[in-house]
């Protein structure tokens, strides 16, 4: 498992070998999260983007910190709720305290699904989880549910005659208003049983203060959408919303035993998450 390590300079970063299907000279939204957190599986146009994000971002290596803390979070909830299958959408590439670490910290038998379609996910993923028969990795678009729930390594973990929680963490800020996000989880929500819960996470507009960050990413990546906080609790739409509904990442359920430098910063003020149960 990668663990979250300092920035670190352009001349020490090593050269990536591209799996197949990988176009190094195209930024992916998954390796400039990871150039972000200072992991090493990502090429020169992908820290071109996180370097100029993180000169807009005081703080910014919290954000990455923060999103990662709330995710651990809600899975231990959900699992403390009964939860023991997880599906997480858009999921990115292998870091520290992933969600079948989280889960199955907790109880053991978790099952755990990762998504995503960045060919690089798929190789680091499938290596890291090798000896894991809990835990799969597949290679899918999240805007593409049905593949999604029926891709058949997924099928072979998940039962969807019980509940499962569903993870968006990060991922539905990337999804412009003519991909129409609030359908796609609402496509999600109608396919998992009762008592399922779906986990969001998303940038949160903060007016003046965020615009030069999503116009950076919406040149750069052609993707990263602010949205209200009414927007994000649209996504909720035929759920009832946790307590405390959706607030800052740092806000949500806090845990002493996380490390929150300062929860009300700019990085803090980032993104927010909720967490929703189908009746």
């Amino acid at each position: 498992m990668d663990r979250i390590a300092e920035p670190f300079d352009q001349a020490q970063r090593p050269t990536r070998t591209k799996p197949v299907g990988v176009d190094p000279t195209v930024p992916s939204v998954a390796r400039v999260y990871d150039a972000l957190l200072g992991g090493k599986d990502n090429f020169a146009v992908d820290r071109d983007i996180a370097d100029k994000l993180m000169k807009l971002t005081p703080g910014g290596v919290d954000v990455g910190l923060y999103n990662r803390a709330v995710l651990g979070r809600a899975v231990r909830h959900m699992v403390s709720q009964g939860i023991d299958q997880f599906i997480d959408l858009g999921a990115g590439l292998p870091t520290v305290q992933n969600t079948h670490e989280v889960a199955q910290s907790v109880n053991p038998q978790s099952k755990v699904v990762y998504v995503d379609n960045d060919p690089m996910v798929l190789v680091h993923g499938r290596a890291l989880l090798a000896d894991n028969k809990n835990t799969t990795v597949i290679t899918a678009d999240l805007c593409e549910p049905d593949a999604v729930l029926n891709n058949r390594d997924l099928c072979a973990l998940i039962d969807f005659d019980r509940p499962v929680g569903l993870l968006m963490v990060a991922v539905l800020h990337h999804l412009d208003d003519s991909q129409r996000p609030g359908e796609l989880v609402a496509r999600y929500r109608d396919a998992v049983p009762s008592g399922s819960f779906i986990f969001i996470t998303h940038f949160i507009d903060g007016g003046e203060e965020t615009a030069e960050i999503e116009r950076v990413m919406l040149g750069g990546l052609g993707s990263g959408r602010f949205r209200s906080f009414d927007e994000v609790r649209g996504f909720f739409a035929g759920m009832e919303l946790l307590e405390p509904g959706v607030v800052y990442n740092p806000l949500w359920r806090p845990d002493p035993n996380d490390v929150v430098p300062d929860p009300m910063s700019f990085a803090g003020k980032i993104i927010a998450g909720g967490l929703g149960r189908k009746p």
